[in-house]
């Protein structure tokens, strides 16, 4: 049986501890504070408990009967179930839970960097703890808004004040997402960011629409020497390695997942697009899943004080 959870406050903010002695989290505070929340309780159809690992997660349950679940560990949604009680999502079965490394599939962030670069793989943001900010149902859907900061492991890679909120709302046959960041500092930042979205698949019987026409940096055969070119096909499938950076990607694609699932991927002010299955590189599970997500590799530049928001929306008919 999964350990419960408590919720103690000191006078500034909040700190959640799990009730299992046998946990080691018991002996110690997560440390996850909550943000914003002050004396207010969870929204209906907004619960916390402890997930894989011992870490604790946001568990979103929607009236019509879908399901999502979102760790604070890299704010990493690692489920999406529609009401008929499939998860349109992958977890790799490499992902390791362990508050150190970043959660292999479902959708972790890519902040402050996608991809190589001067700091760590595909940035920090999925390898730090983010807050609960606030909970609120919208229209009968629950909606949790989780926070990120800078603290001095993140200012030991990328020295800026910044301020990053992730909102997740639960819909019966959609999932939402919508990305602001703000820089808080006083000088100027900037940054490239990705949605790494895993989506359940047959990799034999993947194909994504809605790119053609497109410039693409291909990353096959050489990762680090990508080739510049333009999609020439209407229906893109995968019948190997595919690792394809797509700018000035149109805002929904569309995504057959071989398993007779029809999923819209839509997007406001995400730029580009990135197609990514590692083939045998990763034998173990690679036929299982194809990521389809939503990029902006260009750099954004914000001021201080200015915001950048994108949002996601995820659909099944």
């Amino acid at each position: 049986m999964a350990s419960s959870v408590s919720i103690s406050s000191s006078s500034s903010f909040k700190t959640l501890t799990l009730s299992n002695p046998n946990s080691p989290r018991h002996r110690r505070r997560f440390g996850i504070a909550y943000a914003s929340l002050g004396q207010k309780t969870l929204a209906p159809g907004v619960k916390i408990s402890e997930g894989n690992g011992g870490l604790p997660k946001v568990d979103l349950s929607s009236p019509n009967g879908s399901e999502a679940e979102i760790y604070l560990f890299g704010a990493c949604v690692t489920s999406w179930k529609v009401p008929n009680g499939k998860d349109l999502l992958f977890v790799r079965p490499d992902a390791v839970f362990n508050g150190k490394k970043p959660i292999s599939g479902g959708i972790p962030h890519c902040f402050p960097q996608f991809g190589p670069g001067p700091m760590q793989q595909h940035g920090f943001a999925r390898n730090m703890n983010w807050s609960i900010a606030d909970s609120e149902v919208s229209e009968g859907d629950p909606v949790v808004t989780l926070e990120l900061k800078d603290d001095s492991y993140s200012r030991s890679m990328w020295d800026f004040s910044f301020q990053a909120l992730y909102k997740v709302t639960l819909h019966s046959k959609s999932l939402s997402t919508t990305l602001t960041v703000t820089n808080t500092d006083k000088k100027q930042l900037s940054f490239s960011t990705a949605l790494h979205t895993y989506f359940r698949a047959s990799i034999t019987g993947v194909s994504v629409k809605g790119l053609k026409g497109c410039k693409t940096l291909n990353k096959d055969p050489d990762p680090s020497n990508p080739l510049e070119g333009t999609e020439e096909r209407d229906v893109i499938t995968f019948p190997g390695f595919v690792d394809c950076v797509y700018l000035d990607a149109p805002n929904q694609l569309h995504l057959d997942n071989g398993l007779g699932d029809a999923i819209t991927i839509q997007n406001t002010n995400w730029s580009d697009a990135v197609l990514w299955n590692p083939y045998l590189s990763m034998e173990s599970c690679y036929k299982d899943f194809v990521c389809v997500e939503n990029a902006k590799i260009g750099k954004v530049l914000l001021e201080p004080e200015q915001t950048w928001i994108a949002e996601q929306r995820i659909a099944t008919s």
